[in-house]
């Protein structure tokens, strides 16, 4: 019986099983969602969420306990950035988990693990072409002295 145990094993030992929590949020954060299975995104969702509420205040202190499962420079600078900035006003409930069905090959239950407040891929296109969008017309700025002073150039001659 599993009383008053506080996680879940996963059938592995513990250093698998620390190196498999590591990655997985280091992915969650890094993506903004992932696909695994239940039990995997159900041990791993605590972890994440109270490194969101750590991130909220952001200091050396934090950042270096969070750096501890956290490898990625980048990832946690846009934890620390970004996701801890956009879950400012939200105060607890960062992540879901959405069941997706079965694996084919053996059937194991799997879901979604995603952040409530993650940008939609539709967003993020959105703020593509709106920053190539500005470098064309800086572009055609840039162009436009270049031409009017050869043209009067031309017209003083």
């Amino acid at each position: 019986m599993r009383h008053k145990v506080g996680f879940k094993r996963l059938d592995v030992k513990e250093s698998h099983r620390k190196a498999l929590k590591r990655s997985l949020i280091t992915s969650l954060f890094k993506y903004e969602r992932i696909e695994t299975t239940v039990v995997k995104a159900k041990a791993v969702q605590g972890t994440a969420e109270k490194m969101i509420t750590r991130a909220k205040t952001d200091s050396v202190h934090n950042r270096r306990i969070i750096a501890k499962d956290i490898n990625d420079k980048a990832v946690l600078a846009k934890l620390f950035t970004d996701i801890a900035v956009r879950s400012k006003e939200r105060a607890g409930g960062y992540t879901r988990i959405l069941k997706i069905g079965f694996r084919p090959n053996d059937a194991a239950e799997m879901a979604i693990l995603e952040l409530v407040d993650r940008k939609s891929a539709e967003e993020k296109k959105d703020e593509k072409p709106a920053k190539s969008s500005a470098k064309k017309t800086a572009v055609k700025a840039e162009k436009k002295p270049a031409v009017t002073e050869t043209a009067a150039a031309e017209s003083a001659e």
